[in-house]
């Protein structure tokens, strides 16, 4: 493409969570802009279906079917991207958990269940990259976070707490492996119309007050989150670790 900075022909991308929503806008922009693209998520025919649209539209990508909560399912989601292409540029760690419930309610299983794929997922999945990313020129990691983890609401204790301490963890990598030559970032989305927003957004009063609390009064489309992502995930971005981009129509202002 050679859009100036924002060009990735040539890296490799993972995107977990990537078969819908904000996942799937992320791995088409990122193979748009020349990438590999490899979509992992929890549904392998999910996964190909993303790939299948990516490659008919003349771009590469493979799809990997992948339980994040599951050490062994994120070693073979590493060994099966370096096999096909050879490396590894670029980790988004997407895939989330929104596991709702009040805390008085909330039982051990759940509390496993929310932080194993929101905060001990991502940082198995950098763990296993980090020798691919270590070798890259390029190597960047995005983690998918949210405004919640910044302002949490009622019934979402476990799934913004997990994000914030993703947020925690996203700093340390900065710091960590920033002298390997990483850079690690975060974007916080706030009101999307996806799958994953889609039970509270289908009540009417619920909908209504997440609209008026953003500023710019209305919900995004997935795709407004590419513009962040292409930033972080190219050498636009290359002055950038340990940030965070909130992408939220003004809802934390």
């Amino acid at each position: 493409m050679g859009n100036s900075g924002f060009d990735l022909t040539g890296r490799i991308v993972i995107v977990t969570g990537g078969s819908r929503g904000l996942g799937r806008a992320m791995s088409m922009a990122f193979a748009h802009a020349g990438a590999s693209v490899v979509v992992a998520s929890r549904k392998a025919d999910a996964c190909s279906a993303v790939a299948t649209e990516i490659t008919d539209l003349g771009g590469t990508a493979i799809g990997a079917a992948t339980h994040l909560g599951r050490a062994e399912a994120i070693e073979a989601l590493v060994s099966t991207t370096v096999e096909r292409f050879g490396g590894i540029d670029v980790v988004v760690n997407n895939a989330a958990n929104p596991l709702g419930g009040m805390l008085a309610d909330t039982t051990a299983e759940a509390f496993h269940a929310a932080y194993d794929t929101n905060v001990l997922g991502p940082l198995r999945l950098c763990q296993a990259s980090l020798p691919h990313l270590s070798s890259s020129e390029h190597a960047s990691v995005i983690n998918v976070i949210t405004v919640g983890a910044f302002n949490p609401g009622v019934s979402l204790g476990l799934y913004c707490s997990a994000k914030a301490a993703l947020w925690n963890l996203t700093r340390t990598m900065a710091k960590e492996w920033g002298p390997l030559g990483i850079r690690v970032n975060a974007i916080a989305p706030g009101p999307f119309d996806t799958d994953m927003m889609a039970p509270t957004l289908n009540i009417p009063e619920f909908r209504q007050q997440i609209v008026n609390a953003a500023v710019q009064h209305r919900i995004a489309e997935p795709e407004e989150l590419v513009g962040a992502a292409l930033l972080l995930a190219s050498d636009a971005g290359s002055y950038m670790t340990g940030s965070c981009i909130t992408v939220d129509g003004g809802t934390m202002a």
